[in-house]
């Protein structure tokens, strides 16, 4: 250990009630910054979940469409117009719907997102969905998503037992036989996946030849880039063209733009980082203080100011670092409680710990550099008066 970090130590640490207290602040403003990225980060992967299964290479929407808990219908036609571009191998399409999902067994109404799909195609990468496309081709049979909310949780437990449940969706009765798992989301409390004839069935003002989603497969070995820029210059504006990667940041834009709650886990972020500088600012403040006369006889000894600087600096790094420490592991703990209430995928990963980590550093430093201030003013031969 250098000297300078050495008695950097020494200093935090004369007092150890005060550097408890020191830690416990930072380790809750780095808990409050992970949570609020944690949230917003799980806010994102769970919008995108469908989007991210679809089985296309271009997808087809309508221009208003806003999100996929606010899909407005496109004519099919559309759909059917791509089919006449050189390289496209196969179109599908997806009806979304906000249904009401009532049981018996519910004191309360749930929003429920519902999709209808093609059971003879597979619209889907996932797996468990297309191992139930003969039953889905079955009247008013549908699967649901394990991972719900857990008000779901009785009825996954069921349908996990081999048991049929029967709730109404918008009123019609409908027999779930299986399940898969995708994940909840912000915008709705479960997902629901059936045929398009059930489909039309639940939602009964829906019309057969409009549409929510269009998905294109293009041929092996063919210039998506291009065909896409094709399709976009030829079709009406009445119909809006994206890849799969656009479709993706499609949602991930309304959610960070479009809605209060990507502003407000942003906001929190930054209150964190705000709240922990004020807080090592006052730690530091007051260390600088309270040594002042101390920090004076060194540089009458003749030390320079940068050499008090880097050690008042160095106390903030480890500060940072001791309280990163605490807050990470308290964290953990945090996700998971959080992912078993709510179903959202929180969760930790090596980018975020290091963004956490440069986050409290930078926050420490920024803390250090103001409370040297004092430091740098103060005079040896005001201090023996």
């Amino acid at each position: 250990m250098s000297r300078k970090l050495f008695l950097a130590w020494r200093q935090l640490s004369r007092e150890r009630a005060k550097l408890v207290v020191a830690l416990a602040g930072i380790a809750f403003a780095v808990i409050l910054m992970f949570m609020q990225i944690g949230f917003r980060a799980a806010l994102f992967e769970s919008a995108t979940r469908v989007h991210q299964s679809l089985n296309a290479d271009l997808v087809l929407i309508n221009p208003r469409s806003r999100a996929l808990i606010s899909m407005n219908n496109f004519s099919r036609r559309r759909l059917y117009q791509v089919l006449s571009f050189e390289g496209v191998e196969s179109i599908n399409s997806v009806y979304v719907g906000l249904g009401t999902w009532k049981s018996p067994e519910s004191q309360r109404d749930r929003a429920i997102l519902v999709l209808g799909i093609d059971p003879a195609k597979m619209s889907l990468h996932i797996p468990e969905i297309n191992r139930y496309l003969n039953k889905l081709k079955l009247d008013d049979v549908a699967i649901l998503d394990r991972v719900s909310r857990p008000e779901f949780e009785p009825f996954i437990t069921e349908v996990a037992q081999g048991k049929v449940i029967t709730p109404e969706i918008n009123g019609r009765k409908i027999k779930v036989v299986g399940l898969f798992t995708v994940g909840s989301s912000f915008g709705s409390d479960a997902l629901l996946i059936t045929s398009e004839v059930n489909f039309l069935r639940i939602f009964k003002t829906r019309e057969a030849g409009e549409i929510n989603i269009g998905l294109v497969k293009i041929k092996p070995n063919k210039n998506i880039e291009k065909i896409d820029r094709a399709i976009k210059a030829d079709l009406p504006k009445d119909v809006q063209v994206l890849t799969h990667d656009e479709f993706v940041e499609f949602e991930k834009n309304y959610w960070q733009k479009n809605t209060a709650i990507g502003f407000v886990f942003t906001l929190g972020t930054i209150m964190g980082f705000i709240v922990g500088s004020v807080i090592v600012y006052q730690i530091l403040y007051t260390n600088v203080s309270d040594h002042l006369a101390e920090y004076a006889t060194l540089k009458a000894m003749g030390y320079r100011d940068s050499y008090l600087l880097k050690m008042v600096f160095q106390e903030a790094l480890i500060l940072g670092v001791l309280g990163y420490i605490p807050g990470f592991a308290v964290t953990l703990g945090l996700y998971d409680l959080t992912k078993k209430a709510t179903s959202l995928p929180m969760g930790m990963d090596i980018k975020r710990g290091l963004m956490v980590l440069i986050l409290t550093i930078l926050m420490c430093f920024i803390s250090g550099a103001i409370a040297v201030r004092k430091l740098q003013a103060a005079d040896p031969a005001d201090i023996f008066k």
